[in-house]
């Protein structure tokens, strides 16, 4: 049998035997910190844990020390971040040390001792990197290598400044700059590990052709030629891969030269005063869109989409360039449309790469877009223009569209509309389809081609005012090609599914309706046959529209155009105000039509429009306040008659009632009556028996339909009266009967009354007590009014959650309420 000691005795021996361990692990950490004595503090010191408890009686345990911490990247960065600060330190004070030698102390000694002394120095930083490479110190070795082609540049400087103090600054420059870049990039080859002389070459390469340019007094076309070679040998350092930091330096050389090549290049082609002087440029462009192109061909997809951007855009520019000084001034843009409209086709070359390709055509598209940019001022001068005619209508026809427009001929000529008809066949040849069919997979999309159909065909329109503008076409031509080329669009529309082209042409169709309306204002006869002719025509192809959405805008635009003809029959029989009866009978007929039709979305748009020629009546009826009466009670009987179709009577017989009341209001104001209860009792009381009766018939009629009318009809005008007369008779009369109205309606829990009621009381009330009010106020001292408003903002503040509650009740009562 095992023997188990009592648990005293056990305790005192497992911590004997705790107390041995701690012994030896003591032991242990003290040899392990010799050890990191000698090689170096590379591990952090431990941590000591809280200490543990012991219970029992037994000797006291030493401490226990936790595993050591290893040594992390962290602790290896952060030498080698203090080396390479101490290196780069070391660098930079050699280098300041060796200008200050070579610029101040050169004249100290002889040329012997100087040409040792820099031969000596230079050698050395020279040798040093590869000893040091050798013994695996790369960092040392960098810092040398760069103190070391510091060096070389302060020999060339020397050089120039004792050996040959007499020859050409730049030229030398461009020699050194060559021979150092040479030198430098051998330098980086035979000692591989080093990283700073090849880009060092790189850069020192970006000299020697423009430098070279500069001290031959070279002509500017030379110097691009300098700058586009330095760029195609950097872009070939790119391309041919090695080194990250080689391939980044030469690519941002390739990005400072190139552009600056290619600049330089445009400017002097648009500069260039004929076509011989344009040739150079034109083929240094040529050149460029070369290389460009040739480094989109192994370049991946994002840079050679930029790639082919920047050759078409050279290539548009060295064509154009070439052919811009034999033509008009005017019709260079189109030179240059013509030219990226000719780079459509580089997409079926096989051969071609996608992304290059893609870039070919964006340039192609950016050049057609800058062109319909310079195009569009001519639309937009050839369609409002005649605003200032329509300010003073019936003027008289001009003779032609200039006239009309009231500007001269623009500044782009007739080169607008032929520019705005290229970019149409462009977009037009691309939506087809055969642009692009040579490339296997590059037809465009159905979203892409119905796009490029829509911009065509409006480019096309745009084309047309254009062209009536710049041939200054006699004014019956201009107004009837405008006509024709509305009735055009709206017929072609129709015919189509509701898709981007169908909506292009309905807005093209109302730009130029707009547009024919706006210059057929300069004459009478041409206003009439104008709008008449457009609302047929609107009205026609309403009828033979399909899509839902087509034939409702189509007969929104008829109703719109017959409402301007009624107009001008007023203006032109001399009848004023009115007139505006006349222009209600387009209301009435959209009334009657609306309940004809049998489409609901399209009966509502006509009568929404209709609406519309009501509120040109209204406002054409407001300078005779008899007439408006009239007015607005016409307009009242052609809601009512509407309010007769159910669909519509929930909105049509409250207006209704609110223009018949507006109608009372208005003809009482303009007959001066100072007694209104006369006219507008009886009315009253024939409108609330009405109410009343419609009320027994149907219980759920709302109390604003069934007694609104009633009640707003001798409320309003005897409270409007009330407020000039200054006797206490009308006002107490009529506070008592707003009384009885409130009480009755929140009694009845009917709204109409309590509302009307309740606020003809209270502005009443106010009108009563407004002078006792103000004598109160001159009374008071001014600080009372600061007072007052901190109280009351107090009270409200403090009951701010009560009072909003009251109000939620109050809202909900009257929601309640009939």
């Amino acid at each position: 049998m095992t023997h188990v000691p009592p648990p005293a005795e056990e305790l005192v021996l497992l911590d004997r035997e705790l107390a041995r361990l701690d012994a030896r692990r003591l032991q242990l950490l003290h040899r392990r910190a010799w050890l990191l004595s000698v090689l170096g503090p590379v591990v952090a010191p431990p941590s000591r844990p809280p200490a543990r408890a012991v219970s029992g009686p037994g000797p006291a345990a030493p401490p226990v020390w936790s595993a050591p911490v290893p040594a992390g990247p962290a602790a290896v960065s952060g030498g080698r971040g203090a080396q390479n600060v101490l290196l780069v330190l070391g660098g930079l004070l050699l280098a300041v040390a060796a200008i200050a030698f070579t610029l101040f102390s050169w004249g100290e000694m002889g040329i012997a001792g100087r040409s040792a002394v820099l031969a000596a120095v230079t050698a050395g930083a020279l040798a040093a990197p590869a000893a040091l490479l050798r013994r695996g110190l790369t960092s040392t070795a960098e810092a040398l290598a760069a103190v070391a082609l510091l060096l070389t540049v302060l020999d060339a400087y020397a050089l120039h400044a004792v050996a040959l103090p007499d020859a050409d600054g730049l030229a030398f420059a461009a020699t050194a700059a060559a021979v150092l870049a040479g030198g430098w990039a051998v330098y980086g080859v035979v000692l591989g590990r080093l990283r700073l002389p090849l880009p060092a070459a790189v850069v020192a390469a970006q000299l020697p052709l423009v430098l070279g340019a500069a001290a031959a007094d070279a002509s500017a076309l030379v110097t691009g030629w300098a700058l586009l070679l330095t760029a195609a040998a950097d872009l070939a350092l790119v391309l041919r891969g090695g080194r990250l930091a080689v391939r980044v330096t030469a690519g941002a050389g390739a990005g400072c030269a190139g552009p600056l090549a290619l600049l330089t290049a445009v400017f002097l082609s648009l500069s260039a005063g004929g076509v011989a002087g344009a040739v150079g440029p034109g083929v240094l462009l040529l050149a460029g869109a070369g290389v460009a192109a040739a480094c989109g061909w192994r370049a991946p997809r994002e840079w050679a989409v930029a790639a082919g951007a920047v050759a078409g855009s050279a290539a548009v520019a060295a064509v154009g360039g070439v052919v811009r000084p034999g033509v008009p001034g005017n019709w260079a843009t189109v030179v240059y449309l013509l030219c990226a409209a000719a780079l459509v086709p580089v997409l079926r070359v096989r051969a071609v790469p996608r992304p290059l390709g893609g870039g070919v055509l964006g340039a192609s598209a950016a050049v057609a877009g800058w062109a319909v940019l310079w195009a569009l001022p001519v639309t937009a001068v050839a369609l409002l223009g005649p605003v200032e005619a329509a300010a003073g209508p019936w003027s008289g026809a001009p003779e032609g569209l200039r006239a009309a427009s009231g500007s001269p001929a623009p500044w782009q000529g007739g080169a607008a509309p032929v520019a705005l008809l290229v970019a149409a066949a462009l977009l037009g040849w691309l939506c087809s389809g055969r642009a692009l069919s040579g490339a296997p997979g590059a037809v465009p999309g159905a979203r892409v081609r119905t796009a490029a159909g829509a911009g065509a065909l409006g480019l096309v329109w745009c084309a047309v005012p254009a062209a009536l503008l710049v041939a200054d076409a006699p004014y019956a031509v201009a107004v009837a090609v405008e006509l024709l080329s509305v009735a055009g669009l709206l017929a072609w529309a129709v015919r189509r599914e509701p898709d981007a082209v169908t909506g292009t042409a309905l807005g093209c169709a109302g730009a130029g309706a707009v547009g024919a309306g706006l210059l057929a204002a300069a004459s009478e006869p041409a206003t009439y046959a104008v709008f008449l002719v457009l609302a047929a025509v609107c009205a026609v192809t309403a009828v033979r529209a399909g899509a839902l959405v087509v034939r409702a805008a189509l007969a929104v635009g008829a109703v719109l155009c017959a409402v301007v003809p009624a107009v001008c029959v007023g203006v032109s029989l001399g009848w004023g105000a009115y007139g505006a009866v006349v222009v209600l009978a387009v209301p009435a007929a959209t009334v009657v039509l609306g309940a004809r039709l049998r489409q609901a979305a399209v009966a509502l748009s006509v009568e929404g429009a209709g609406a519309s020629g009501a509120l040109v009546a209204v406002v054409v009826a407001v300078p005779r306040p008899p007439v408006l009466a009239l007015v607005l009670a016409l307009a009242g009987v052609l809601a009512a008659a509407t309010a007769l179709r159910a669909a519509r009577r929930p909105f049509a017989g409250y207006l209704a009632a609110v223009l018949f009341v507006l109608a009372s209001w208005v003809r009482l104001a303009a007959s001066e009556v100072a007694e209104p209860e006369a006219y507008t009792l009886p009315v009253s009381v024939a409108a609330f028996a009405v109410g009343l009766l419609r009320r027994r018939r149907d219980a759920e009629t709302s109390s604003w339909a069934a007694y609104g009318p009633a009640l707003g009809v001798t409320l309003v005008p005897s409270l409007m009266a009330a407020w000039g007369d200054p006797h206490w008779l009308r006002p107490l009369v009529l506070g008592a009967a707003a009384l009885a109205v409130t009480l009755v309606g929140a009694h009845r829990r009917l709204q109409a009354p309590l509302v009307l009621g309740g606020a003809v009381l209270a502005l009443d009330a106010l009108h009563e007590l407004a002078p006792h009010v103000v004598q109160v106020f001159d009374a008071l001292p001014r600080w009372a009014f600061p007072a007052l408003a901190g109280l009351l903002l107090l009270a409200v503040g403090a009951t701010y959650e009560q009072r909003l509650r009251d109000a939620r009740r109050v809202r909900e009562s009257l929601g309640r309420m009939r």
